[in-house]
């Protein structure tokens, strides 16, 4: 397959792997690690957490080597819903398609929203009300989006630097105060075994039930991984750049979380209340800060805030990139109105990026005016990222089964996932799991709520809805085996 010669209505490939490593990277570490890694300590104790994080690092294993696979022999923009269509279903791929797009219209809205909380954490930037920093870090994401993907690129990779550094300073700082060469207090495996930390202290009782929390929210920390998916549609040599992003994103990302769970847990006491309810607007909470604090590090709730800053700024800039490569690539399969999949010179998708800042900007006034509307609208969006990783491992499976059943021998494949059938199913079990204990305390408790219910699990039926819309009106069916559409050219 060549990616050498492409018309002037399409995306430019000029992402190298440094940027797709970083991008996914980028995706992943941040708010759920420097904010959330506190609360899931102390939900589920050291070992609870850790072993939450260890599952779900496994099955993003598993989700990203299929991944890999399928965007090395076929890289495109569209990804998982351009694979869905293909391989499984075009209305799972319609489906996949839209509420991806949804989802990340949705985190970018809060994210500049929330940027501003950040920003108000610094007395002297309280000069302007909290709408204008939201408008100005929009505008920011914007342009470094308008300009070309080289920009996006480019700003993400230093946007990521920026929390890989902190996370290394952190383990740095944290082992040096394990082992006596700084300040602070050194609980040591104490911390996961005492009262009631579940899994390995006395409190087995609801030990299944708290770990099961705790996955969901190591499964949001890893959202984002799905990136490198998106990114391939303008990869410099996906077939290189691809399987060598997929193992470096992986490796990095699991070493970073699972020691920095291990740090905290052997420096914070787990039912420390410090430990609790951390979000943006309470640095001092975040276990970063404790950690930076009690080393002697000055400034340190300082440092985080300017880093989550960072991290949100990040976030918002891959979530408006996503969504717009999102929409682009239906607008060029038939999914979505042809004028989305059209690009100008720069190789930039123009109206597909204008209509999603647009519907950005939309719900960002919408929170501010009706917050019970925008509670429900965030709800739609919930589950959609578990949702996509469940198309990424049901596309592999079947895409490996048709790629076999039509006579072809898996050892030419340039990147092949190992441990197949078994990655994806156990990632589809495991997807599976997480969406139904979404509130696992709700389903299993006497004290059941409709209304927390439906908020609760509103992705689903807002999924099922497109998915029932597209094949009501277009009548589709599983592609047959023989049927799966394995040719390496984009339609």
């Amino acid at each position: 397959m060549t990616n050498a010669n492409f018309s002037s209505n399409q995306v430019k490939r000029h992402l190298k792997t440094r940027h797709l490593s970083m991008i996914a990277i980028g995706g992943s570490i941040g708010t759920g690690l420097f904010m959330a890694s506190g609360s899931a300590i102390h939900d589920a104790g050291p070992g609870g957490a850790l072993l939450a994080y260890i599952a779900i690092g496994v099955m993003v294993y598993f989700l990203m080597t299929s991944l890999g696979e399928m965007a090395t022999y076929l890289p495109t923009s569209g990804s998982f819903s351009t694979y869905a269509a293909r391989f499984v279903d075009p209305s799972l791929g319609f489906a996949l398609g839209w509420n991806y797009w949804f989802n990340w219209v949705i985190t970018v809205a809060a994210d500049i929203s929330i940027s501003a909380l950040v920003v108000f954490y610094w007395e002297p930037l309280r000069f302007m009300p909290p709408w204008c920093w939201s408008l100005l870090f929009f505008t920011l994401i914007f342009l470094l989006n308008i300009l070309s993907v080289r920009v996006y690129g480019e700003s993400e990779y230093w946007f990521a630097l920026i929390k890989v550094i902190t996370v290394i300073v952190f383990l740095a700082i944290g082992v040096l105060t394990i082992f006596g060469i700084l300040g602070g207090q050194y609980i040591g495996l104490s911390n996961f075994t005492i009262g009631d930390a579940p899994i390995l202290g006395h409190g087995w009782s609801g030990s299944f039930l708290t770990v099961l929390g705790v996955f969901l929210i190591a499964g949001f920390s890893f959202q984002g991984t799905e990136l490198i998916g998106i990114t391939a549609g303008e990869s410099e040599d996906p077939q290189t750049s691809i399987p060598k992003a997929v193992k470096q994103v992986f490796w990095r990302i699991l070493i970073f979380y699972i020691l920095t769970m291990l740090v905290i847990g052997l420096l914070i006491p787990y039912n420390s209340n410090a430990l609790l309810g951390a979000n943006v607007d309470q640095i001092a909470k975040s276990p970063f800060t404790l950690v930076f604090q009690r080393s002697g590090l000055a400034f340190a709730a300082a440092i985080m805030n300017t880093v989550i800053l960072t991290s949100i700024l990040s976030a918002g800039n891959s979530g408006l990139y996503a969504s717009t490569r999102m929409l682009y690539a239906m607008g060029t399969t038939g999914m979505a109105h042809g004028t989305f999949g059209k690009v100008n010179k720069r190789g930039v998708p123009v109206m597909a990026l204008l209509a999603t800042a647009v519907i950005v900007l939309a719900i960002f006034l919408l929170e501010s005016t009706d917050e019970g509307a925008y509670k429900y609208v965030v709800a739609a969006s919930g589950m959609t990222g578990f949702i996509a990783w469940l198309g990424i491992a049901i596309s592999h499976y079947r895409f490996r089964r048709a790629f076999v059943h039509q006579g072809h021998d898996v050892n030419t494949l340039v990147y092949r996932a190992k441990w197949f059938p078994f990655g994806p199913i156990l990632a589809l079990f495991l997807c599976i799991l997480v969406i139904i204990g979404q509130d696992s305390d709700l389903l299993l408790h006497g004290d059941f709520k409709w209304q927390r219910f439906a908020i609760t699990y509103m992705g689903l039926p807002v999924f099922a809805a497109f998915y029932l819309y597209h094949k009501i009106r277009y009548r589709t069916r599983k592609v047959p085996l023989d049927q799966v559409d394995l040719s390496q050219q984009l339609d």
